[in-house]
């Protein structure tokens, strides 16, 4: 049986997440390059980069990008959507990352961290940020405030696209937020999907990151900078560098 991660991120995660556009990625990007504090030509790794959004953003920056993810379908999509040639694209595990050249900054964004059950499998990626990285060198891991989860999580939402109805029931359960995915389309045929993260909270990604040899340098709540504020804050971004 496929792990949820293997099954999920295909043809119908490109039309769950259609609304994920370019713009919106830019402006992500924009503040990050801040943080990141980078010359132009400086390489940066998109680790689980799905369909490229960032990698491109970052790539019209100035940087030399290669953008890894475990998924065929989003590869083939970023590819599609790269017609320059920007960036290289690389399939690979998050956790075993086919990579060896040492990168000046590595980012994982939009919640792609937490994939996996056991905690030492999903502190490998921070290991692997560890490996990647120069001495030195940036890192950025955006994942969801589990507090401000907690607290607003929206149970059930329902809407359509490109004539599919897409229904979305979220649930917090054994310490994961579990998001279960119906796609009605006008055939009355269900397709069905499932998407989890384990909820971490801050002092325990602290923990991880020292245990991995990352100094994490600031916390944000969002996108804007905006200091994180664990009852208000929808994002918790870590930004930090690799010590020695």
């Amino acid at each position: 049986m496929m792990a949820w991660y293997q099954e999920s991120f295909g043809n119908d995660y490109l039309l769950v997440y259609k609304h994920r556009d370019m713009q919106g990625a830019y402006h992500e990007v924009k503040q990050m390059i801040d943080w990141l504090d980078l010359p132009q030509g400086a390489k940066v790794l998109d680790l689980c980069c799905g369909m490229g959004r960032h990698s491109l953003a970052l790539a019209d920056f100035g940087y030399q990008v290669t953008g890894v993810d475990l998924s065929e379908v989003l590869l083939r999509e970023a590819m599609r959507m790269d017609s320059g040639g920007q960036v290289t694209w690389v399939r690979g595990d998050m956790r075993a990352v086919p990579l060896s050249e040492p990168q000046d900054a590595v980012v994982n964004l939009f919640t792609s961290f937490g994939y996996f059950d056991e905690d030492r499998e999903n502190e490998k990626v921070m290991t692997e940020m560890h490996r990647l990285l120069r001495p030195g060198g940036r890192f950025i891991l955006d994942f969801l405030n589990p507090v401000y989860v907690g607290r607003c999580l929206v149970p059930y939402s329902e809407r359509e696209e490109d004539g599919v109805t897409i229904r979305e029931a979220r649930s917090i359960e054994d310490g994961f937020v579990r998001k279960r995915i119906a796609l009605v389309s006008a055939d009355e045929l269900e397709r069905q999907h499932m998407e989890q993260v384990k909820l971490y909270e801050k002092p325990q990604f602290e923990r991880m990151f020292a245990r991995a040899g990352l100094r994490v340098d600031h916390v944000y709540g969002d996108c804007e900078g905006r200091a994180y504020e664990p009852e208000v804050s929808q994002r918790m971004i870590f930004v930090g560098h690799k010590e020695g």
